[in-house]
């Protein structure tokens, strides 16, 4: 494994990604980044149902995502569904505005949705932006890029939607939930990209890999895991 500090470089299916603090994922010989379960404008969808939380998730978001695309100067961006995580979220007037100018920002971008479930209830995004929606897999060889991870015959498939975490005990008994990349042999599903996603615990089967993102760094975590000197919850 190499990669400049927090982002550490692999080989997957015979390929070198890297894999990004900002929890994403780089083809290398695509120059395409990956990213999954971004949900905009779900601090929306949550204020329209009556429950009091601030705003700014979405510029939140899109300033991270404009961090891993200058890391990494992919010249196009995948989203493994869950582009928006309701329909009243993608039309409030502030997620629109935002998505908006994230857009103009970045006119050569080539950007693609692989439809995930909030997607298919959320609806395309609106044309205006100019994002290219397709069904999975969408193969990127030797990849097959994908919402929903299950195995696929012909690739390596790169998925999301359940947003996994690993929980991690450290020297002083805490306990620590942290977004992760779980690879496993026919499948890998990234992390959850948006800020305001929960997370379901995995539970890696031997010959899995786990890499947590902690403290603006990827890191591994082998089985059975370890303690966290110097980390405190």
């Amino acid at each position: 494994m190499t990669g400049d500090g927090g982002a550490p470089r692999i080989e997957l299916a015979g390929a070198r990604v890297r894999l990004l603090p900002e929890r994403a994922l780089l083809l290398e010989a695509h120059a395409t980044l990956l990213v999954a379960d971004v949900h905009l404008g779900k601090a929306a969808t949550l204020r329209h149902h009556g429950v009091p939380i601030p705003g700014g998730g979405t510029a939140d978001d899109l300033r991270r995502l404009d961090i891993a695309l200058a890391r990494t100067g992919a010249r196009r961006l995948v989203v493994l569904g869950d582009l928006f995580h309701a329909r009243v979220g993608r039309d409030a007037l502030r997620t629109r505005d935002a998505l908006a100018a994230w857009r103009a920002a970045h006119p050569g971008l080539h950007v693609t949705l692989v439809r995930g479930n909030h997607d298919r209830a959320s609806g395309d995004p609106p044309a205006s932006l100019g994002v290219e929606v397709v069904d999975a897999p969408l193969a990127l060889a030797p990849f097959l890029l994908a919402h929903h991870p299950a195995p696929v015959p012909g690739g390596y498939v790169l998925a999301g939607h359940l947003h996994p975490v690993a929980r991690l005990a450290g020297p002083a008994r805490q306990r620590l939930r942290l977004p992760c990349f779980h690879l496993g042999r026919d499948v890998g599903v990234l992390p959850a990209f948006g800020g305001l996603t929960g997370g379901a615990v995995v539970r890696p089967a031997p010959g899995e890999r786990i890499f947590v993102v902690a403290d603006g760094e990827v890191l591994p975590v082998h089985a059975p895991a370890p303690n966290l000197p110097g980390r405190r919850g």
